[in-house]
């Protein structure tokens, strides 16, 4: 009899398993999660995620098993030229003909701003990993999307304060014309004068730049003590080579790099950055837990990731857990479980994403080795501080965003 009824028990599990597993995957659009992947994949922010973030993003697919609730996950992915019409519309391709449920990646602050806006007019979720406008989740904010990795406001909280700290009181700012340059020149400006610097002078070069020359030159004659840099990828590269070729920093100035990915450096090498300081949202070397991740992904890709695509990873787990807690695919049902739960993985420590759809999170105030300091060729920060999630990132309270209940 006891057997009977431990048989009789086991199948009625087995059997009520099986239903919630049916019902969830007829939850689930098309019987597939379907992500598309959409970055630079052959320009000036090619490096800091491009192909690599997608390898990031199948890295965690594969590492999640595959499925979601016995549905599969198909991955799709373009190249948005950095062109916000070639995004947009590549995304609306998306949704019309695939029924892509997520849009993952996403560098080019332009090209994220519209994008979104095609998410929230489609009610389709998008998670951005690589761009830096922090407008992104303040005037610019949606109910459909979710910013990861960091953005302007704590990069010019991180840095720029230490700047002026050090006595870098008047700067000039060469700003990528374009959302994020201008978001990041804005940051910068606040921080500096709120800490009593000055602005002495500013221009906008076009993006890409590849011959920085005569702004380099107006820049030197500013007599600036800091010139700062809110531009990214090969334009960062391409102003600091031509400051060096220039003999800026033989001349008493300094460069701050406001946005500089460990692709930068290492292409640009220590004897041209060492000294530089910079913020990152992550670094691979800064512990047990990212080492491992980091030389996984060193053996798939052949190089060190960035903190873009170590995010990628990291965003897209917690979506894909999100969709098997709820047996969903839909953008809310998903949005709202991950708010919902914390962050702490391997990329971030004490996250959480808030009502604008900010994933806040610590940042590391970091600098570049010296080549007599570095053991090997990826070893090229040191990380000087910890900038508390909830100090490094913009306050609710100054938040332009509709969703914030002020």
């Amino acid at each position: 009899m006891t057997f009977i009824k431990k048989t009789l028990a086991s199948s009625i599990a087995i059997a009520a398993t099986a239903m919630m597993a049916t019902s969830a995957q007829a939850e689930i659009s098309d019987g597939e999660v379907r992500i598309g992947y959409l970055a630079d994949m052959s320009g000036t922010y090619r490096d800091l995620a491009g192909p690599g973030g997608l390898e990031a993003l199948q890295m965690a697919i594969e590492d999640f098993g595959g499925s979601v609730n016995g549905a599969s996950i198909e991955v799709f992915s373009a190249d948005d030229r950095n062109s916000a019409d070639v995004g947009a519309n590549t995304v609306r391709g998306w949704i019309d003909q695939d029924n892509v449920d997520l849009v993952a990646g996403m560098v080019a602050s332009s090209v994220t701003i519209a994008v979104t806006n095609v998410l929230e007019a489609n009610d389709k979720l998008g998670i951005v990993s690589g761009s830096a406008a922090s407008s992104i989740t303040n005037e610019h904010c949606t109910p459909n999307h979710i910013h990861w990795v960091y953005d302007t406001y704590p990069l010019a909280n991180g840095t720029a304060k230490a700047v002026v700290e050090q006595g870098g009181d008047t700067w000039f700012m060469l700003t990528a014309d374009y959302a994020f340059g201008h978001a990041l020149e804005s940051d910068v400006e606040k921080v500096v004068t709120d800490n009593g610097g000055t602005i002495v002078d500013r221009i906008r070069h076009p993006f890409p730049t590849e011959d920085f020359s005569s702004y380099i030159l107006q820049a030197q004659g500013s007599g600036a003590d800091i010139i700062g840099l809110a531009n990214a990828g090969a334009d960062t590269v391409n102003a600091i080579n031509t400051a060096s070729q220039f003999g800026v920093v033989q001349g008493g100035q300094q460069l701050a790099g406001l946005l500089v990915f460990l692709n930068d450096v290492y292409a640009m090498g220590l004897e041209t950055t060492q000294g530089l300081l910079l913020t990152t949202g992550w670094y691979w070397n800064m512990d047990d837990q990212s080492r491992e991740w980091a030389e996984r992904y060193y053996e798939r890709v052949g190089r060190m990731p960035t903190m873009v695509q170590a995010g990628v990873y990291s965003s897209t787990m917690h979506y894909l857990k999100a969709v098997e807690a709820t047996g969903s695919d839909d953008a809310q049902t998903v949005r709202s479980y991950m708010m919902e739960q914390p962050i702490e993985d391997f990329f971030a420590r004490n996250g959480r994403i808030r009502e604008d759809g900010r994933m806040v999170h610590d940042m590391y105030l970091a600098e570049v080795k010296s080549p007599a300091d570095a053991t090997h060729e990826w070893d090229l920060y040191e990380i000087l501080a910890t900038i508390p999630a909830d100090e490094a990132y913009r306050p609710l309270s100054e938040s332009q965003c509709d969703l914030v209940q002020n």
